[in-house]
């Protein structure tokens, strides 16, 4: 009971931490042409050097090459660490920092989606603050302003370029550990539909159930606010409209651009309100699997819904009105179930895996015990697993 007591106390002061502590915003560009703006816009500041942060994979799909030709254009040095894999690790963030102060870098464009950006934030935080990542790692424990840090997401998911977070794995113990801290916030992002058209159907399909899966649990969140509702609700309304859409033509420059935009007020719904179950349950996957994010969120998001039915009916019914599956004349248990049975709707017409076969039994203990430590020191969900349900909703995932 005291354990309980605790993990209550903590919750209602991270309530009201979320609503006094003011919380920056990124100044934001949108549209085509909008990474070539941010370029631009960094020139001005005459910085110096840039180090940009991306993977290797963007700079095969020549993504990288054009941001670099708009920085050249601009006049605008800079270097290009490409080593960043998904679910970065301590040592990636380690070697970054390095080539940063090798090459008298004043400052950090991350080129990608929620990795590359995550990373980034992280060398960053690193540059100014002399103290190991475990140091970092927490709420509220960068104490000095992190390096001037730019954003060009290339995927519509994390809302990595709006959040206070970022999210790094430590390679000795297979867990993910995040960094919670207003001052990560990005000074600059660029919304840029044209660096998002080559975005493979699969990948288009995960970041779009990630950015889901941040509405969904945001506005179910104990935490959420009018404010926070009002996000998360665009954002599932925009999810509603595009998604599948993005997914069958990846060209849609509209479509590319509605999504980002969906990720993005995700980004602002979950900031404050914060997450649940279905990212405890998905970063755990990803430190033990290497599962990519959005999709152990998608495989994870219906079996959360569903065991926070009797907790949280008539937020979910709302969810279900929403995007048109639910009815006035139902009660809230049939509308909760008919947006769990949406949710479930979505990944089955982006042909995504319902089950994660990588997941071995005798894991399946201690991944819900590292769930369950993440839920109840981070996320005020409606209904707190015990070690017994969360690990048959993990079961329920592999089956």
């Amino acid at each position: 009971m005291l354990v309980k007591a605790t993990h209550k106390g903590y919750m209602k002061a991270l309530k009201i931490a979320a609503r006094v502590i003011p919380i920056p915003r990124p100044t934001l560009f949108t549209g085509a042409e909008s990474a070539e703006q941010l370029c631009e816009a960094i020139s001005l500041m005459s910085l110096g050097k840039l180090l940009v942060v991306t993977d290797k994979a963007l700079v095969e799909a020549g993504v990288v090459a054009q941001v670099e030709r708009h920085l050249r254009r601009h006049g605008i040095e800079f270097v290009t660490f490409d080593r960043v894999t998904p679910d970065p690790t301590y040592p990636q963030a380690e070697e970054g920092l390095v080539v940063y102060k090798q090459e008298n870098c004043k400052g950090i464009l991350a080129v990608g989606g929620g990795s590359p950006i995550d990373c980034a934030k992280v060398i960053a935080a690193r540059v100014t603050n002399n103290k190991a990542i475990k140091k970092l790692a927490g709420l509220l424990k960068v104490w000095r302003a992190p390096a001037p840090l730019f954003v060009i997401p290339t995927t519509a998911g994390t809302g990595s370029e709006v959040t206070v977070a970022a999210v790094i794995s430590d390679p000795g113990n297979h867990q993910k550990t995040p960094l919670m801290d207003p001052k990560l916030v990005p000074l600059m992002a660029a919304l840029d539909p044209q660096l998002m058209t080559g975005l493979p159907p699969n990948i288009t399909a995960a970041t779009g159930m990630d950015a889901l899966t941040h509405a969904v649990e945001a506005y179910i969140s104990l935490n959420a606010t009018t404010e926070t509702d009002a996000y998360a609700t665009a954002a599932l309304k925009l999810i509603h409209a595009n998604l599948v859409t993005a997914y069958k033509d990846g060209q849609a420059l509209k479509v590319r651009l509605n999504m980002a935009m969906a990720s993005y007020y995700a980004g602002l719904a979950f900031t404050k309100a914060s997450l649940g179950y279905a990212h405890a349950i998905a970063h755990n996957l990803g430190a033990k699997y290497g599962t990519p994010h959005g999709a152990a969120n998608a495989l994870a998001l219906p079996h959360v819904l569903e065991v926070s039915i009797p907790s949280a009916k008539i937020r979910i019914g709302e969810l279900a009105k929403m995007v048109g599956v639910g009815d006035e004349n139902l009660d809230d248990q049939a509308n909760a179930s008919a947006f769990v049975n949406y949710v479930v709707s979505l990944q089955e017409a982006m042909n995504m895996p319902r089950t994660l076969p990588d997941i071995k039994p005798e894991d399946i203990p201690q991944i819900a015990k590292n769930a369950i430590h993440e839920a109840n020191w981070n996320y005020p969900v409606p209904h707190y697993l015990t070690q017994g349900e969360c690990e048959k909703l993990i079961a329920k995932i592999k089956a």
